[in-house]
């Protein structure tokens, strides 16, 4: 029963991600949900105590240790959009890097209190409260950073609305193995639990905002992009925050994410100039690119039960490919979900749960990692990469769109 359990909060964690499309005329937003739910009556696994249940993330792609710590920063220039209270915004980030060398702790996958947060609001009772804190990880906490001065890339990395920054972690320290610096944010009051040090804990509060109507996500949009833009000043400015970002290459970082994240990336590609190239990773386009248009390179990744062209729920992704004007891309994976591009549907799977994908969740990570990296080593390394441009025998489950005939293949 106990690994039922798990099975069950880590479905309501998969599903409960949104971001919507353009508000209609009513006002309303629509919700980037999963295409479909698993059915009650799917064969599970036989039980397991939790005990017994090993979370961890795929091995490393990459040749080159990974390293990652955390950040706590004080925006002192604007009040949290969320708090009327407050006089400044504060964010944790987690940030991993190429190490010097393997060795040392291995980092956990959040906070023992994140973890018991994060079950509890996903209704998960009768299972260790650390459960998520020990999921096995890659990267050794604050192990010495390598590299020369100013030649690694920085990628900057957004979660799904209500989603921690953990989320993503099987993404980031694929990346930094792979060479780059990756910053993923948790942008305060927007995900189920920030814990700053100390111990001291920030809830959802936007979550409680009704209705999440258009002009809600265009506030989340322009909250993530400040929040960004704010964290590359902290890294790359003239008193950075951190102690490896002499090796961060200023003229080269890039930002995505997931559903809210990756629509987000818009309004950071929009508002800073240090951006050259932004993701959308299976989100709906909550902001849209203006009739100006956006001309930095941009890659549009979803599952294709949903981003399929000339379907109803990829209206906005065609409304802002009309609009993007430099290289750009419209992939679409065969037997994903919306959570298939996140740790999200990997954990739940290895903890038995029938996510609804038919594409297994080890697969969909593969996939992700290698064309999140192929579109940054293209456009931030300069390396040209056929995956991007055709059909690929190695993923055949990744289709590229042709927008204008609305089909992909």
């Amino acid at each position: 029963m106990r690994h039922m359990a798990i099975a069950a909060g880590l479905l309501l964690m998969a599903i409960t991600s949104c971001a919507p499309a353009s508000a209609p005329a009513t006002g309303s937003a629509a919700v980037d949900r999963p295409s479909r739910n698993p059915s009650p009556d799917a064969p599970a696994e036989p039980p397991k105590t939790a005990h017994d249940v090993a979370l961890s993330l795929p091995d490393l792609t990459g040749s080159q240790p990974v390293g990652t710590t955390s950040l706590h920063l004080t925006d002192t220039s604007r009040p949290d959009p969320w708090d009327a209270g407050s006089k400044s915004r504060e964010l944790m980030v987690s940030l991993w890097y190429p190490a010097a060398k393997a060795g040392g702790r291995a980092a956990p996958y959040m906070s023992v209190k994140e973890s018991e947060l994060t079950l509890k609001n996903a209704g998960v009772t009768g299972v260790p409260a650390d459960l998520l804190a020990r999921t096995r990880t890659h990267a050794f906490s604050d192990a010495p950073p390598a590299g020369k001065a100013r030649t690694l890339p920085l990628v900057v990395l957004s979660p799904g609305f209500e989603k921690t920054r953990s989320s993503l972690t099987g993404l980031a320290e694929d990346l930094a193995s792979r060479g780059y610096v990756v910053a993923a944010i948790s942008h305060t009051h927007e995900n189920i639990a920030t814990v700053f040090p100390g111990g001291r804990v920030v809830t959802c509060t936007a979550c409680q905002v009704q209705p999440h109507d258009q002009a809600f996500w265009d506030k989340v949009g322009a909250t993530r992009a400040d929040d960004v833009s704010f964290v590359l000043d902290q890294l790359t400015g003239p008193r950075p925050k951190w102690k490896g970002s002499r090796l961060i290459d200023p003229d080269r970082m890039a930002m995505g994410g997931h559903s809210a994240g990756g629509a987000s990336s818009v309004a950071a590609l929009l508002k800073d100039p240090r951006i050259k190239a932004g993701m959308n990773i299976d989100g709906l386009a909550i902001v849209p690119v203006p009739a100006s248009g956006l001309s930095k390179p941009f890659l549009l990744l979803g599952a294709q039960a949903t981003r399929t062209p000339g379907g109803q729920e990829s209206a906005s992704w065609e409304a802002a490919w009309r609009h993007l004007t430099g290289w750009k891309r419209w992939l679409v994976v065969a037997g994903a979900e919306h959570a298939s591009f996140t740790d999200i549907s990997l954990l739940g799977e290895q903890a038995g749960l029938d996510t609804g994908a038919t594409l297994p969740a080890a697969r969909s990570m593969e996939i992700t990692r290698a064309y999140v990296a192929a579109f940054l080593d293209l456009h931030l390394r300069g390396t040209p990469q056929p995956l991007l441009d055709r059909a690929s025998a190695r993923y055949p489950e990744v289709k590229v769109c042709a927008v204008e005939r609305k089909s992909c293949a």
